[in-house]
């Protein structure tokens, strides 16, 4: 345990603080070689069934899983494992793209240009756009953000803590296919079953953490954070996302939850907060309190690490 472990708390610092620097790379992202390479064998491997999609899951993380094992046991030392865990973490994590996609939404709707928020809203979602006005992108926004602080920042992180550079593609592999193939379709009901279960289970805990961190970085709030949290974080229908929007609603004072659509199909959430609805302004406040989350989920991902390390 101990020689794999060496270098990986300063790997996941480093990796952070690439992202904030550089955030993703504009061309080769390696995310985005994953799709590609899962789109080819989705093509190879589809039929309308959930064992097709159990091989088609297992496949691809397995063997992102075992490149990544392979990489950290060829890397000799703890300088070289802090190496190539700074590089795994900023290829996975997305906070810093996130707040950027946060931000410029929030520029659109200030300079009161609806279109271009309705056409930049994909970056963060996949709620039908059209007809949406400020107050509705702004709710979006911020449930994205909440969301995703999650998903593209403290997941990653603590999977890097317990399973290195393996966890850290593993957990990327397993995300990326459930937004590919995980959601709810004709097509990918059955055959993106393994990947949406598979996502929910190594959500389960960072999403926790998340909203716990959310409290704690919640200054002048802590206490309304987690009163949302405890009484509204089970309420939405996914068992993740619910305690992450919760928390953030409960730290902005504001009201998360209400209809959705996505792909002309109209979905209602319940209430999440006691507050007015989100505006533009919750936006920029959503994304500093995600970097705030990130940072703290950083610190507690090293002492993990280096806990594992003195094992």
């Amino acid at each position: 345990m101990r020689a794999s472990t060496e270098g990986r708390a300063a790997g996941l610092l480093l990796g952070v603080a690439l992202d904030a620097v550089f955030a993703d790379p504009r061309r080769g992202h390696p995310v985005a070689l994953f799709g590609r390479a899962a789109k080819a064998w989705e093509r190879a491997v589809y039929a309308d069934s959930r064992g097709r999609g159990v091989l088609y899951t297992s496949v691809l993380v397995g063997s992102v899983a075992a490149g990544g094992w392979a990489v950290e046991r060829a890397a000799r030392g703890p300088v070289a494992r802090a190496g190539v865990t700074a590089l795994a973490t900023w290829a996975v994590l997305g906070g810093t793209s996130l707040g950027r996609e946060g931000r410029l939404m929030a520029s659109h709707l200030e300079n009161g240009d609806l279109a271009a928020a309705r056409g930049r809203l994909s970056y963060l979602c996949a709620r039908d756009p059209a007809g949406l006005g400020a107050d509705d992108l702004a709710r979006a926004t911020t449930e994205s953000v909440a969301e995703n602080t999650s998903d593209a920042a403290i997941a990653p992180l603590l999977w890097g803590a317990v399973a290195g550079v393996p966890g850290l593609l593993a957990y990327r592999a397993v995300n990326t296919l459930d937004a590919m193939v995980g959601y709810r379709s004709e097509r990918y009901e059955r055959f993106g079953w393994a990947s949406a279960r598979l996502d929910d289970l190594a959500n389960w805990v960072p999403a926790r953490v998340t909203g716990l961190l959310t409290v704690a970085c919640a200054r002048g709030a802590r206490g309304e954070a987690w009163r949302v949290l405890r009484r509204d974080g089970a309420a939405h229908p996914s068992p993740n996302a619910g305690r992450c929007e919760a928390a953030f609603a409960g730290a902005l004072g504001v009201r998360l939850g209400g209809a959705n659509s996505y792909g002309g199909r109209v979905e209602r959430r319940p209430g999440l907060g006691d507050g007015r609805g989100p505006e533009v302004g919750d936006i920029r406040r959503a994304v500093r309190l995600s970097a705030g989350v990130t940072v703290a989920a950083a610190l507690v991902s090293a002492g993990v690490a280096r806990a594992l390390a003195r094992r």
